[in-house]
């Protein structure tokens, strides 16, 4: 069996964590490259996140440092959420340096892709401001690549302002390149996120499943994204989860813009599930998820890990 290479971008971030464990740990999966983009917390921070985890799941993947800051607008972090570091709650070895190369995020992902002799899929699981400068530097990649399957956005409320998913207001501008890239797009948003719910029986049964069900035990009892009593929230795990198991999904095929300009709505997804704009699809977004099979799905996964 082939496995489907992919590229990750991403700002760890507790439930980034989470994603990049099941993904670095199945066997469908060859990631490529990771990169790091401003997100959750600093460029430095979730860099630094980044090569902390691969130490710990013993893992060899290069990765680059990407966009510091969003195209245009300031930043913003969420370290509310995940705490000072991005990742608190774990007293994590420190990190092989090595991995990191010394070449930008968007030039690494532009080598990785042309290079290739398969089409790679992208995974951004953050703000998309690497993504958007990739396609305006080198839209030569756009031939080699065969999807996007990103979290972030939402069919209706936000989780950062009233409409707003944060990792789409982090960076708007950058949404709305990638949104009108013409490449295939599949949209994993808050939608499906609040039903992909890890409970604390289930929090319970990971801290003893093993060295990395212990790790993510410790980071879901300091992450704020939801309640620890009422089930967490797995995000970023959604994105991974419909790269290998998309009938969990349900999906529908519409069209999806980015509100730039709007005083209270700025960094919104404008998903039209009825078409009133008349404009030609260029989204799959995931709109329910089986919260049942996830839950299952999710678990057999961790235990795939060290």
């Amino acid at each position: 069996m082939s496995r489907k290479p992919i590229i990750i971008d991403t700002d760890p971030g507790i439930d980034d964590a989470v994603a990049l464990a099941i993904a670095l740990f199945n066997e469908e999966l060859d990631v490529r490259l990771i990169t790091t983009v401003n997100g959750n917390v600093g460029l430095e921070k979730v860099t630094y996140n980044t090569l902390r985890l691969l130490k710990f799941f013993d893992k060899q993947i290069p990765v680059a440092k990407g966009a510091s800051t969003p195209l245009i607008k300031d930043p913003v972090d969420a370290s509310n959420v995940h705490g000072e570091t991005g990742m608190d709650g774990y007293d994590f070895e420190e990190p092989d340096e090595s991995l990191l190369l010394d070449e930008h995020a968007v030039n690494a992902m532009h080598k990785e892709i042309m290079n290739s002799q398969e089409k790679i899929t992208l995974v951004p699981i953050g703000p998309l401001t690497n993504i958007a400068v990739l396609f305006k530097l080198y839209p030569e990649v756009k031939e080699n690549i065969a999807e996007i399957v990103l979290m972030g956005g939402s069919t209706g409320r936000g989780n950062v302002t009233v409409m707003a998913e944060f990792n789409i207001y982090a960076d708007p501008e950058a949404a709305k390149i990638v949104f009108s890239s013409g490449l295939p797009i599949v949209m994993a948003g808050l939608d499906v996120g609040q039903k992909a719910l890890v409970y604390p029986e289930d929090s319970e049964e990971l801290k003893d499943m093993n060295d990395t069900g212990n790790m993510i035990y410790h980071l879901f009892k300091k992450y704020r994204g939801g309640s620890f009593n009422k089930g967490l929230k797995m995000y970023d795990s959604c994105a991974v989860a419909y790269l290998l198991k998309p009938n969990l999904f349900e999906t529908v095929d519409t069209y999806v813009d980015i509100e730039l300009n709007a005083e209270f709505t700025k960094g919104a997804t404008i998903v039209d599930l009825k078409g009133y704009l008349k404009q030609q699809n260029n989204a799959k977004v995931c709109i329910d998820i089986d919260a049942d099979e996830f839950k299952k799905w999710f678990m057999e996964n961790i235990k795939k890990c060290k």
